[in-house]
Formats: structure tokens, sequence, C-alpha cells
């Protein structure tokens, strides 16, 4: 953050604070702004923003002066066509809705698993015993890696995303022996599989498949853990539409894009020009870096009616969320399956499920993430 973005400031029940109002006046009145507290440039608007994220030849995700570390810079968020377009036709080969939507049976038994050890207390904290736990079982379940291991892959997962090198040293350390381990005995794990697609003659380095395998950790653990808690915010802060979900439960698909659109688990994403351009009034040189705010596109009044407001059943819902373009997010049929499982099955066992009054909620704040550490509830 810089002193032109506050911080959310901390009322309970709220994730909006002033951040929004800030996307808000910026998009008035400077939706391409250049931070030189960051040497970045800064991008608002809905339109921009989609451009930026469509247009790769242009804006590329490619760091051009990387990074000393080697682990986590050959992924898909971090590379450009052609080593983007093998990487991700890879992947795809493995990882489809298909895949996502046959782990439904097990998604419910996770969701029902985690709700019994706290369904006696009458009260839980919501991202501690939930949100964090339940995706990454998941993804530790559809990758092959042992439940033991979970607490580790946790820290070093938020390390990850706080860019703690010696955490993405850990991951890329234990994702190599496991892929070792793999060779030499393949199982029904999505590790087994990328490998043996790989061996089939989708030839990447071992540095790509090592990297691809702690995104799909880190992507698969970050997103849905903020999205779930987001949305019971979003219904703490619209108790008529909650009530109003519990009697019409078919509308939950249209309610997880809202929350997606409405506080969206990551508020931007980083490109890089690679040659000079023209976006809205300002000529950006090649080389310098962006901020694309999602979280102010998808706030953006131009393109959304009542853009302010949380709407249940709107439709539709062009929100960027997910990101647009040749890097729309491959695990999003996993993520709105868990939330649309997760979010029904909490709504079925504890229809009374409420933000704890005396709570005082704490934002996460810095690399574009969009949650709270932590959200007392009471269903007692």
């Amino acid at each position: 953050m810089t002193s032109n973005q506050p911080l959310l400031d901390n009322k309970p029940f709220s994730l909006s604070g002033d951040r929004f109002s800030w996307y808000a006046k910026m998009r008035r009145e400077s939706p391409v702004f250049y931070d030189v507290t960051q040497s970045a440039w800064m991008v608002f608007r809905y339109q921009d923003v989609k451009r930026i994220l469509s247009d790769w030849q242009t804006f590329s995700s490619k760091m051009p002066h990387p990074p000393e570390q080697i682990d986590f810079t050959q992924n898909l968020n971090r590379t450009d066509p052609p080593q983007h377009r093998t990487l991700r036709t890879l992947v795809a080969k493995v990882f489809t809705q298909g895949r996502a939507e046959s782990l439904a049976p097990r998604l419910r038994a996770i969701t029902q698993e985690l709700l019994d050890r706290v369904q006696a207390q009458g009260r839980m904290d919501f991202i501690h015993d939930f949100c964090v736990p339940f995706p990454l079982i998941v993804i530790a379940e559809i990758l092959g890696i042992p439940i033991e291991e979970r607490d580790n892959f946790k820290r070093w997962s938020d390390g990850s995303i706080a860019g703690d090198l010696s955490a993405q040293r850990a991951l890329g350390d234990y994702f190599r022996d496991l892929l070792q381990q793999r060779r030499g005995q393949p199982g029904t794990d999505l590790i087994s599989d990328l490998l043996a697609v790989h061996e089939a003659g989708e030839i990447l380095t071992a540095q790509e498949l090592v990297d691809m395998c702690i995104l799909l950790l880190v992507a698969g653990n970050e997103t849905t853990r903020n999205l779930l808690a987001n949305a019971i915010v979003c219904f703490y802060e619209y108790p008529d539409v909650f009530e109003r979900l519990k009697q019409e439960p078919t509308l939950l698909p249209l309610a997880i894009e809202e929350v997606l659109r409405y506080h969206s688990p990551f508020q931007y994403l980083r490109r890089f020009t690679k040659v000079e351009t023209q976006l809205g009034e300002q000529t950006i040189p090649a080389g310098q870096q962006i901020f694309a705010y999602l979280g102010s596109a998808n706030r953006d009044e131009t393109q959304f009616e009542r853009a302010d407001k949380f709407t249940i059943d709107r439709d539709p819902n062009e929100h960027v969320a997910f990101g647009n373009g040749i890097h729309f997010c491959l695990g999003a049929p996993l993520a709105r399956l868990e939330a649309a499982i997760g979010l029904q099955t909490v709504m079925e066992r504890f229809p009374n499920l409420r933000v704890d009054p005396n709570a005082t909620l704490e934002i996460i704040g810095g690399n574009g993430l969009h949650g709270l550490k932590a959200l007392p509830v009471l269903f007692g």
C-alpha cells in the first residue's frame, strides 16, 4: 500500500473501508495513474483493466528483470506465449472441469467432517476452522500430498504469496522430491498425470514442472479461502440477501459470482509493458510495471449497474476476478465448486450462522489479497 491507497479500516463486519471509495475517486479523476513510490502505473477502469489482462503482446506477465530465486518464476502466471501456451495445454489436459466436478462427493464429505468438529461448540473461527483447511485438504488430495504435510503447506503457501524466498525454496524442494518419487511410483493424483502427459511428448523443463505444482497449491488455497470468508461477510452486510438465499438456494451460483465481483479475493494483477502504449490519456513507455486493479474494475459503475451494491441475482455478471484472456484462471471451476458445496453445506447445517457481534476483524494486507485474518461466527 502507498500513501495514495489507504489501508482498509477495521470496522466490524465490513471489508469495504476506504479502499473502494479510493477506487471510485481514482476511476473518476486518475484512471491511469503513475505512483512514484512503487515505480508503477495503476489502472482502475473496467475496460482498461480488461484490455491489460487480454493483450499479452503489449502487457506481459513475464518480469523483465527476474528475481534472484529460481522457484515460482516459470509458472502460468509469470510467462507469455509460447511458453505459457505449452504450460497451459499440459495442465488443461489433466486439470479439467470434468475432473473438478468428479470431486463433488469428496468435497461434500470434507465439509461435513469439518463442520462436525465444531458443531457442539456453537461457534468457530470460520477462516481457521473451515476456509483454511477445506481448500488445503482438497488441493493436497488432488496433488497426492499426504495430509500430515498440511501445516507445512499452509505455512509455505502463505509465505510464497508474501514473497518469502525461504518458503518458495521449501515448496520447490518438496515438489522436486515428490516428482522424483512419482516417476518411480506413479499414482492416480494430478502430479502423476502431469508427469505422464509430460513424458508422452509434452516436454517441459524440470523447473516448469516444479513451478506448476507450486502454483496449483498456492492458487488452489488462497482464492477459495478468501472467496468463502468474503461470502459470509457479504451475507452479514446484506442480511436480507442471506435470507433470500436460504429460501432460494438455486441462486447460490449467481451469489458466488457476485461475491467474486463485490469482494474479489485478489485485488490486482501485475503486468509489464513490452512496447510503448496508450492507455486512457496516458502514454506508457516500454518496460513499465502495471498494476491492474481487478477490485476497482469490478466496481466500475460504467460496467455494472448499482456497482456498489451486493446484488444476489446479478446476471450477466462479467467480472474479472479470475482474470481474462489467456491467463483466465484454470482453477476457476474448482474454486466455484468448492464455494458452492461449502456454502450450501454451511447454510444447511447452520442456518442461523452470524458474525460474532463482539468480533474485531483484521484485514489481510499486501500482495493484492483481499480478505480477513479471522472471522469469528456463532451458530448455536
